[in-house]
């Protein structure tokens, strides 16, 4: 090399350690903290530390998609309650904030922060107010304009829990799919694995900003995996004193080491906001439980050798009576008709059931009440964007909603932390956003947020 060759060398080898030595260096609460690269539609994310600097973590490495979650749960609290985002966020000031205890505090200001350090301009009342999305509507709004009109009671999800002489092994398997509108659907796709400095490891599937999975499948390395599915046409009340839903079902996950304790913790300070039943198992004794979760009404059921099965059907006869409008006796509607299906499904595949029949049990296309195969509301795996009923007083007909994703798990998954995931309708059926606009013109505004959410291959996430 000659000496101008050699100046240029090292004129740029100079340059670059100068512009290295001008990089910031990373920042120490993302230590332990990973995202990976999306895979079939889902992103994986690893938060570790304090609750503080988990929350950090979070709000860091998902700044964006909170960004946009904020913009899609805001639209559509506005179009069906008539209530912009302020409403929200003072509630979540005033109303749930003084009963969010101070671990969670932290995570949730920890967001705030992480969120702030990317440029994002949202704060702790935004962050509250999106973690408790799931109880405002209707259960907040219910208990705060009481003589206004009732919002919609939504109908969400379709899931199992089996173990016994009802699965292959003999050990637990629970599946779930999550039903919500597809605007707000197909962002529910991250993978949490939460290792937080107290209580016990999380992998779980959730929404950008929460501090809980909002649609509850997960599992901790205690040995304890849950899931559960909202109790339809649910009126039973809402305590702006208890402590709120997304505190109680963190907690649980975290903390709980029976299938008893999560029990205690989900119903401790119970405000009625996101009334579900609670589909429970613990990998170490086989033992598997429903907690129909109410406001007034509590039941716990638990078994060791049987199944429990979640189609928004209110089961406990006193809590249908006290707590809801629900008429079991139409088997026309969604709820009913999964329930059959789910029984159906039971007897035929008894002392069979896996991994795989769970996955194909979420995607099953046969409507009971009619007696044929054809994807629509009273379907395991919901197109209610296909159906001319719609689905009681929450779908219109062809509302863009229904199932978005799925999720399942063994015993023996759940020992290594790991679960199966599906993003879009595991059945293979594609939703076209455009063309469903076209189609029908009366949902166009949803139009700014509405994404196509195409059906992805299962895949396997684990902690690391």
């Amino acid at each position: 090399m000659n000496r101008s060759g050699l100046a240029v060398g090292v004129l740029t080898v100079a340059l670059a350690a100068s512009l290295v030595s001008r990089q910031p260096a990373q920042d120490a609460r993302l230590s332990g903290a990973l995202r990976e690269p999306v895979r079939n539609g889902w992103t994986a994310v690893h938060l570790k530390g304090s609750p503080a600097q988990v929350g950090f973590q979070h709000g860091y490495l998902l700044a964006p998609e909170i960004q946009d979650a904020v913009r899609v749960v805001a639209a559509g609290f506005e179009h069906d309650t008539k209530r912009g985002w302020k409403f929200y966020r003072d509630a979540a000031r005033e109303t749930f904030w003084p009963h969010v205890e101070a671990e969670y505090r932290q995570e949730i200001e920890g967001i705030a922060a992480g969120l702030a350090a990317r440029g994002v301009k949202l704060d702790v009342w935004d962050v509250t107010a999106l973690n408790a999305m799931t109880e405002f509507v209707p259960y907040y709004i219910a208990w705060a304009d009481r003589s206004g009109p009732q919002p919609p009671r939504p109908e969400r999800c379709s899931a199992f829990v089996a173990t016994g002489s009802y699965t292959k092994d003999g050990r637990p398997v629970i599946a779930h799919n999550a039903w919500t509108g597809y605007m707000e659907g197909q962002r529910w796709s991250i993978v949490f694995d939460i290792q937080p400095a107290r209580g016990h490891r999380i992998l779980m599937d959730g929404y950008p900003g929460l501090i809980h999975s909002g649609d509850d499948f997960g599992m901790n390395d205690a040995g304890i995996l849950i899931t559960e599915t909202t109790i339809s046409q649910f009126r039973g009340g809402f305590d702006p004193k208890g402590v709120p839903e997304f505190v109680r079902a963190r907690k649980a996950m975290q903390y709980a080491e029976s299938i008893d304790d999560f029990a205690r913790l989900m119903t401790e300070g119970n405000n009625g906001g996101y009334a579900n039943n609670w589909l429970i198992a613990d990998r170490n004794t086989g033992e598997i439980a429903s907690l129909e979760l109410g406001f007034k009404n509590v039941n716990l059921r638990r078994t060791k050798d049987g199944y429990f099965a979640g189609s928004n059907f209110p089961v406990n006869e006193q809590l249908i009576k006290e707590e809801t409008n629900f008429d079991p006796k139409d088997l026309s509607t969604s709820p009913s008709a999964r329930r059959v299906r789910w029984e159906q499904l039971m007897a035929e595949h008894k002392g069979r059931i896996d991994l795989g029949l769970a996955q194909r049990f979420l995607s099953d296309h046969y409507d009971s009440f009619a007696k044929k195969e054809d994807p629509n509301e009273r379907t395991l795996c919901g197109h209610i964007d296909l159906s001319p009923r719609g689905s009681g007083e929450w779908q219109p007909p062809y509302g863009a909603a229904g199932a978005v994703q799925s999720k399942a798990a063994t015993a023996g998954m759940a020992e290594r932390m790991t679960m199966a995931a599906s993003m879009g309708h595991s059945c293979g059926i594609n939703f076209n956003a455009a063309g469903h606009l076209e189609k029908h013109p009366q949902f166009a505004w949803q139009k700014p947020f509405l994404r196509d959410l195409p059906s992805q291959s299962w895949t396997e996430f684990t902690v690391r």
